[in-house]
Formats: C-alpha cells, structure tokens, sequence
C-alpha cells in the first residue's frame, strides 16, 4: 500500500510540473495570439471553440471516463493472474472503449461538417466562422480516440504517457498556429481565426499518433506489477463501456449545449444592452482567452491530482473499502483547501500586477479579480465530481450539471443586457456555487462525512491567506511584482505549515 500511494503521489507530482508548464506556455502563447490577431479576433475564435466545445462533447461521450474505471478494475481483479490474462483483458478493454469513441467521433464530425453553414448563418450571426468550422470538424475522431487511450494509460497509473503527449501536442500546436500568423495580414480577422483553428487541428492530429505508438510499445500492466501464475478470462464489452460512459454523456450534451447556447447569448445579450458587437466581442475574447486561462493557470495542479483520484477511488470502491475511501475523502478537502485558498489569494492581491505583466490590461486585471476570488469553489468543485464519478454516482453529477448549465443560460440572457460582461461573471458565481453545494452535500450523504468536516479544513488556510494579505500591502511598496508574488506564496506556504502542524508539535513536546 505505501508503494502504491508513493506511485499515487510521484505521478500526480510529474503530472503536475508538466501541466503547469504547458499552462504557463499556453498562457503566454494566448497573449501573444491577442497580441497578433486583436481583442475581436479572439472574440470571433472564442465563439468558433464554444460550438466545437459542443461538437467535441459529443465525440467524446466521456470515454474517458469509462476507460479509466475499465483499466483500473481490471488492475484489481487480475492480481496474480497470467501474462495471457493481463493481454486479453487489457486488449478487450482497448477494443470496446475504441470502438465507442470512433462511434461518437466519425457521428459528431460529420454532423458538425455539414451543419456548419447553418451554424455560421443561424447560429454565430457571422459568415467569417465557416471555414474554421469545417476544418475543425476533421480533428474530432482523432480527439476522441486519444481520450479512450489516454485513460487507458491513467488506468494503469501510467500518466507519463500522457504527459508525453501532452507536450509534444502544445508544441505541435504552437509552432503551426505562430507559423500561419506569419503569413497573415493585420486586420483579417477570418484568416487569423482559420491560423488558430488550424493548429488545434493539426496538433490533435499528432497527439493520436502518439497515443497509438504509446499503446503499440505499452507492457499492459502498472508499473511494478508481476505476472501470476492464476489463469482467468476478463471480457469487456461495448454495452458495458456504454452503460458507464453514456449516462454521464448525456448530462454532459445538455450542460455543454446549454453553456454553448450561454456563450452564445454573452455578445448578444451585451448588444441588445446597447452595445457595438465589436465592442462586446473584444470583451467577451477578454475574459474567455484572456482572464479565464490566467485564473486556471495553478488548476493544472488540482486537474492532475484529480485525474489520478478516480482510478485510486474507483478500486477501492470495487473492494468496498469505506474506511480508505472516507480518509482519501478528508484528504482531499484539506489538500484542496490549502491549494486553492493561496491561489486566491495571489489572484486577489496581485490582480492588477498579472493582468499587466501577462497581458498588458487594467480590464483584463478586473476580470481575474472577480475570477480569482471563485478558485476556492471551482477547484473543489472539480475534486468534488471526480470523487463521485469514481464512487458512480455519475448519473448524480449528470443532474446536477443539466441544473447548473439551464440557470446559466437563463441568467446570462437576463443579466448581460443589464450590466454587459460582469452579467456573466455574476452568472458564474451564482451557478458555481451552487453546483459546488449539490456535489458537496451528495458526496456527504455517500461517505458520511459532513459539510462541516469540510468547511473546517478551509479555516486555518483562510486565516494564513488573510495574514498574507495583510502583509502584502507592505511587500508591494518595497519589491517588484514578479518577487512580491513568489514572498506571498512561500509566507503563505511556510504560515499554512506551521499553523496546520502547531498543535501536534505542542503535544508531541508535553
């Protein structure tokens, strides 16, 4: 067990350092890219990747998810079986989870193919979305392919695989989309769209070729695991990968349907409030390209961990041990916790400093404020569901997010008439919120652990955060931005450390 959890947590770490680096370069590639294309450009991008957003849920059906639960089962149940066991079981769980996520990605990539001029007329209101349509579509099985691999790999607790991927993938990405933007004339907002698109597609492209040579090469078995000598038969079936992946499917259509049709009513709403279209575009880019990556930049962290608590939950959920699954619980809530409350703290007292060091914008420093100061919830949030679907409440989550993505809709197309963008910020607020409580109390009544057990591991954090807060006040007017925000993180570590482990200090010296 020591093993497995040092497994656990040397994963979750490497993930971690490679996720945050390719969050830091995406998020300087995306001030580069609105540097280069303009605010209404990536408005127009931003609107292209709402309706591709719908079109990619669909292709991925959460294979993911299915294949993960799959592998990490299999894991459990073959333990001392035979090398021809761990082969059959292992390829039949490739074979089902492949053959869904090619169902659902040719489907979603025809549709979207021959649907995207009504999209562009009916839809986006803007001709100039067509072609980036179009070509986004061909990516589409190659996305949902690589998902069923990738959780495959995580399965078996293998995640430097998809760590490998994922990088060469941002790279990929990267030097396609900056080569196009070279050739592109200032001002042509369809080709600077087309350039973006085009590199999206191209990189997920490389990144199933890479999944493919990845799983050709792969043993098919965690790290550390020897073959047994016990003989034993594990089939999986497309019915049973459906029967996981589809409930959470068509949850996720509605709440990605209704959130497109959300994004979709932003500009619209913010035009019938007596705003100029170009005007609501560039704030829209603003905060969807913008303020929105640089509030999820530390959620690398949180996705890496969380990415690896469904198999870990999942299998002990299989053996029906409570008592692991109800301490991994409180885990969470205290690592979460600590993550979250310092990274809203960096964004609340430095909000203007990073809007200005990262993307050169007061406007873009109010929007990361108002995000900043959600974290708490939506890193919690995100823990929260992986936690359930690894527990199958997966049907639970579904509800709950159709509820969350129609109050969004409905709230956007009351609000942003009203008071423009920050109409939306509010809507976020209120809805994530919202869903963090429905999640939270659900997980409450499956483990037998209280909301209050919750909320108490967030008050000596909070109280650290407060202090820090504080004390910036002075740090800003003797350091530069880049060094007062490194001496908050670390005060705010070192405080956090201190306070957690005082009273076990004070009894361990009586």
């Amino acid at each position: 067990m020591k093993n497995k959890w040092r497994l656990f947590f040397s994963n979750a770490i490497m993930l971690s350092i490679v996720n945050i680096v390719m969050r830091g370069i995406a998020v300087s590639f995306n001030s580069y890219v609105n540097l280069k294309i303009g605010a209404e450009s990536m408005g127009l991008f931003t609107l292209v990747m709402s309706v591709y957003g719908f079109a990619v849920t669909v292709a991925l059906s959460c294979v993911n998810l299915a294949s993960v639960r799959h592998t990490s089962e299999r894991c459990a149940a073959l333990e001392g079986a035979d090398k021809r066991s761990w082969k059959y079981a292992m390829r039949r769980v490739v074979r089902s989870v492949c053959i869904y996520s090619l169902l659902f990605g040719v489907a979603s990539a025809v549709v979207l193919y021959f649907t995207s001029g009504i999209i562009a007329k009916n839809l986006l209101n803007d001709i100039r979305t067509l072609k980036s349509l179009k070509i986004l579509a061909f990516s589409l099985p190659a996305i949902s392919l690589s998902s069923a691999l990738s959780g495959y790999f995580t399965g078996l607790r293998k995640v430097i695989k998809n760590a490998v991927v994922t990088v060469s993938e941002q790279f990929i990405k990267i030097f396609v989309t900056s080569t196009a933007l070279v050739f592109i004339l200032p001002g042509n907002v369809e080709s600077a769209c087309l350039a973006v698109v085009g590199g999206s597609a191209i990189a997920e492209a490389w990144s199933l070729v890479m999944n493919v040579i990845m799983y050709v090469c792969d043993s098919g078995r965690p790290f550390g695991v020897t073959y047994g000598k016990r003989k034993v038969r594990i089939n999986t079936r497309f019915k049973s990968t459906a029967d996981i992946s589809l409930p959470s499917a068509i949850g996720t259509y509605a709440r990605q349907g209704l959130t497109t049709l959300e994004h979709l009513a932003i500009p619209k709403g913010m035009v019938r409030g007596g705003i100029s279209r170009e005007k609501a575009l560039a704030s829209y880019g603003l905060l969807q390209g913008i303020a929105f990556p640089l509030v999820m930049f530390p959620y690398a962290i949180i996705t890496s961990f969380t990415s690896l608590l469904l198999p870990e939950i999942a299998e002990q959920n299989e053996r029906k041990d409570m008592k692991s699954i109800n301490n991994l619980t409180l885990q969470v809530y205290k690592y979460s916790a600590v993550f979250s409350i310092g990274a809203c703290g960096i964004f609340a007292n430095f909000a203007n400093e990073l809007g200005s060091m990262v993307f050169h914008s007061t406007e873009a420093a109010r929007y990361t404020l108002l995000l900043g100061l959600l974290v708490p919830f939506m890193y919690l949030d995100t823990a929260v569901d992986s936690l359930l679907k690894g527990l199958g409440e997966q049907v639970y989550t579904m509800k709950v997010n159709i509820i969350d993505a129609a109050s969004g809709l409905i709230l956007v197309m009351i609000l942003t008439p009203i008071i423009g963008i920050y109409g939306y910020i509010l809507t976020i607020w209120l809805c994530e919120v919202g869903n963090l409580w429905a999640s939270i109390h659900k997980l409450s009544l499956v483990t037998g652990i209280s909301i209050r057990d919750a909320i108490k591991q967030y008050v000596k954090p909070l109280m650290c955060c407060v202090t820090m807060s504080i004390a910036s006040l002075l740090i800003k007017t003797i350091l530069n931005p880049v060094i007062s925000i490194i001496v908050f993180g670390i005060g705010y570590i070192v405080l956090t450390y201190f306070v957690n482990n005082f009273r076990e200090k004070v009894q361990a010296h009586r």
